[in-house]
């Protein structure tokens, strides 16, 4: 059986690790090479990194930040944040990405995710969905959620692995901070249309949502929180250990 993955997510505005709810409401936090450093240390199984405004303010992600942190991570680290070109793949990887995350940039121009794959390996090539419930449908959302595209996020899922994503991180907006669970509804549809890995983001309240989210939608791999873990409401060591014991395979 495939071990399941916890994945904390640091949020990065202005060099600063911050997190709100439902997009909005956006808090001050912690330095993210200090909180790096915590979460390779606290045993995450990956980390994520996201400049969360470089798309909406239409600049490149602030690589000197990016390699700070990377200098303290030694697990998979997977960044996002004003990906719009090849060449940004390139960049971040440079600057100690393992994975890319393109969200905004691949809605722009579909084409980036199959020239990213092809020429880094799909593994390296991350689609993020920010979505939200609108118009009757689950609908995928770009510039940190700031903007309705109006895309169907199932089919949208679909066509991101058929281009050659390796990994996609659904995002749901309507969950977003709230601590009250992950959104089951939306990630067993989407996991549905996909055979890729899917990592399940927003909700996590407590322990116990994230084997209610293994348990209850086996198509998702990994749970990804902030806040929970940001303000040590609990460690990934004591949910990883509660996972295993209650029959998620997890790599302690």
């Amino acid at each position: 059986m495939i071990t399941k993955r916890i994945i904390p997510c640091l949020d990065v505005r202005d060099g600063r690790v911050v997190k709100g709810v439902n997009f909005t409401n956006i808090q001050d936090v912690e330095d993210p090479v200090a909180m790096a450093k915590f979460y390779n240390d606290s045993r995450a199984d990956e980390l994520v990194f996201y400049d969360i405004t470089a798309s909406a303010e239409g600049r490149k992600l602030f690589t000197d930040v990016l390699e700070r942190t990377a200098s303290q991570v030694f697990i998979p680290l997977m960044v996002g944040g004003g990906v719009n070109a090849v060449v940004d793949f390139d960049r971040l990887l440079k600057c100690g990405a393992d994975k890319v995350s393109v969200n905004s940039g691949a809605i722009r121009n579909p084409a980036l995710i199959g020239e990213a794959a092809g020429k880094y390996g799909s593994q390296c090539v991350v689609l993020s969905m920010d979505v939200k419930r609108a118009d009757g449908k689950f609908t995928v959302f770009a510039k940190g959620g700031r903007e309705n595209t109006g895309i169907d996020a199932l089919g949208w899922a679909y066509r991101g692995q058929e281009s050659g994503a390796g990994e996609i991180v659904v995002n749901s907006m309507d969950a977003d901070g709230v601590r009250t669970g992950f959104d089951l509804e939306m990630l067993e549809a989407i996991s549905q249309k996909v055979t890729v890995p899917v990592i399940a983001s927003g909700g996590a309240g407590c322990k116990e949502d994230f084997l209610t989210l293994f348990n209850t939608v086996p198509g998702v791999d990994a749970g990804l929180a902030a806040s929970i873990f940001h303000y040590r409401t609990l460690s990934i060591c004591d949910l990883k250990k509660y996972l295993r014991q209650n029959g998620a395979e997890m790599r302690i």
